[in-house]
């Protein structure tokens, strides 16, 4: 069975590897900046419990098969900087593969996010996981929706998703059209 996972993957500034429960202290700053969650409604306030529950999350779609996020460390300094995937999610009743995407403030608009979601795409078409791969970003959301149009997504369709209003970017797999 497939996990979907880039363990062991690489991009030109960054290593993939899975997400270990030594990363949160790592992960943490994510939630202690606003702007990080601010277009996401229903996360709770407290830093700590958002990050434990995603945490979770994470653990949970390892253990299920469901996809994951990964930990991408960079090849510069060896540190976390984000967390990038391929997670099986369930939209409007159907199944898709969703790049999903997360820097850490300090590492924003340095290209870590597109590098990443690029990755993801092209490790999930050359493995023909899916003939359509897509990205879930809230409406509001201006800085991911750049990074999925880079990636060479376009705007299937505007929809809700966990009661959050979310516009899908949508990418075909063209080795299999």
């Amino acid at each position: 069975m497939n996990n979907f996972l880039l363990e062991g993957q690489e991009s030109h500034r960054l290593h993939f590897r899975k997400i270990t429960p030594a990363d949160f202290e790592s992960w943490l700053p994510f939630y202690h900046n606003a702007n990080s969650t601010k277009y996401w409604d229903g996360l709770p306030s407290d830093p700590l419990i958002a990050c434990q529950q995603q945490f979770d999350r994470i653990f949970q779609r390892y253990e299920n098969n469901e996809g994951g996020m990964n930990a991408l460390i960079s090849k510069k300094n060896n540190k976390l900087i984000g967390i990038c995937g391929l997670l099986v999610q369930q939209v409007d009743g159907e199944r898709e593969l969703e790049i999903g995407y997360s820097i850490l403030p300090e590492y924003w608009l340095k290209g870590f996010a597109f590098e990443a979601a690029k990755k993801c795409k092209l490790f999930a078409f050359e493995k023909g996981y899916s003939k359509t791969l897509i990205s879930i970003i809230h409406i509001d959301n201006i800085p991911s929706q750049k990074v999925a149009l880079k990636n060479g997504m376009h705007l299937d369709k505007v929809t809700s998703y966990k009661n959050n209003p979310v516009h899908i970017y949508r990418i075909a797999n063209k080795l299999v059209e």
